[in-house]
């Protein structure tokens, strides 16, 4: 038989019992369905956090205070528990390890902060100007402040967008004054919105001002709790990291044997953490949706031994005017194909609809990927010939006399 003529047979075939084959159709409609948008969900998901982790910058090492080193008693400190980094550490690590080719300083600080009859409990976070062109975050109004004001320890400070909003309102905070603890500040600027971060917290909920007057008029310490370094790239970032651990080893006196005072970490090992956990989230989603499919083509298969039986006649027949076995075998199998790439199209036009809708009703965000759509398409075409086989062998070995006798 050509395969014009076997195609027009299986959609005869299957248009006789149109309900029976749209039912059937259904278990691989729900299955490509549900496979595009949970794979969309959890891919939607690993792209939001590699965003929110890429608003820190890929290049960027961290350098914190404190770590596993062992203390008084064999306690280990926590982060930031120690005073050891200093801006010195910071002016040696650009001074003496060339991978790294700008730094800012950190100290941290919650703080009451009022402006009228408003007030509310955030973060001030003392820093440099370079701090913020490291994180790719813009001013949207008013300035930064300078190194003038840093030299000075001024109480000049820039909102994030959060703390603006629930400060002001819809008044102008540039040039005003708020207090933080018990000392005015000036407004110098507003950030540009950043989201949430990788870790869920709002980024735009903290106050930046000038390290040294976080250090000597907030916390009244001399010390650094961070230092943000940005490597020339995310490869040199991983590469910095022994160098920077010898370089503050050697200026912390450690010995040989004794833990770090400090610990460094860099975002590409963050990002791909993130990223294995995404996939794995994924795939997850994934193989929850192909039991639908399974249970789809086991329906192809219960569907198509029944057409068997209802057809062993016809079989006969065929069979006694010349077909092959391999033509019934092309025949049934074709139909059950024909099954699965009717549902899998018409579960992958669901599947790209559902994962539109839940962005916009749910606000989860979703991604189909063209590798997502072939996967979901090949899974269907697959699952229609392997549980279509058993019933096209099935029927190819039929014996003839037997299926013209049968009733």
């Amino acid at each position: 038989m050509e395969y014009g003529v076997t195609l027009r047979v299986a959609a005869r075939a299957l248009a006789r019992n149109k309900m029976r084959s749209a039912l059937t159709m259904l278990g691989i409609v729900i299955g490509v369905c549900a496979v595009i948008a949970m794979v969309s969900v959890g891919q939607g998901a690993e792209r939001q956090v590699q965003q929110q982790i890429e608003s820190f910058g890929t290049n960027v090492v961290y350098i914190s205070a404190g770590s596993p080193s062992r203390g008084v008693g064999g306690m280990r400190f926590g982060s930031w528990a120690v005073k050891t980094l200093t801006n010195d550490d910071m002016e040696a690590i650009l001074k003496e390890v060339p991978l790294i080719w700008d730094a800012a300083p950190g100290v941290m600080e919650s703080a009451q902060v009022v402006f009228g009859n408003q007030n509310w409990f955030t973060r001030v976070m003392g820093t440099t100007p370079n701090y913020l062109s490291m994180r790719n975050w813009a001013v949207a109004a008013g300035a930064i402040f300078t190194e003038d004001d840093i030299n000075a320890a001024a109480n000049v400070c820039v909102l994030g967008k959060t703390v603006a909003d629930l400060l002001f309102g819809e008044q102008n905070p540039i040039g005003q004054t708020i207090r933080i603890k018990s000392l005015p500040f000036r407004v110098a600027g507003v950030l540009t919105p950043k989201g949430q971060s990788a870790m869920g917290d709002d980024q735009d909920d903290r106050i930046f001002a000038p390290y040294s007057t976080v250090q000597k008029k907030l916390k009244g310490q001399d010390w650094l709790q961070f230092i943000s370094a940005s490597a020339i790239s995310r490869e040199a970032s991983v590469a910095a990291v022994p160098q920077i651990e010898s370089l503050l080893r050697e200026r912390h006196r450690i010995r040989l044997g004794e833990d770090n005072d400090f610990q460094v970490r860099t975002q590409s090992e963050v990002a791909d953490l993130a990223q294995a956990t995404g996939r794995i989230m994924t795939l997850l989603l994934g193989s929850i949706a192909s039991i639908s499919l399974l249970v789809g083509g086991i329906g192809i298969m219960n569907i198509m031994l029944v057409s068997v039986t209802e057809r062993t006649r016809e079989i006969g027949i065929r069979m006694a005017v010349g077909a092959t076995e391999d033509d019934i075998q092309r025949q049934f199998l074709v139909e059950a194909v024909t099954l699965s790439l009717f549902g899998g199209a018409i579960g992958i036009a669901l599947g790209l609809v559902f994962s539109v809708l839940i962005s916009n009703f749910l606000q989860w965000p979703t991604l189909v990927s063209p590798a997502a759509v072939g996967m979901a398409a090949t899974f269907s075409v697959a699952v229609g010939i392997f549980f279509g086989y058993y019933p096209a062998r099935k029927a190819a070995r039929l014996d003839p006399i037997e299926a013209l006798r049968y009733e």
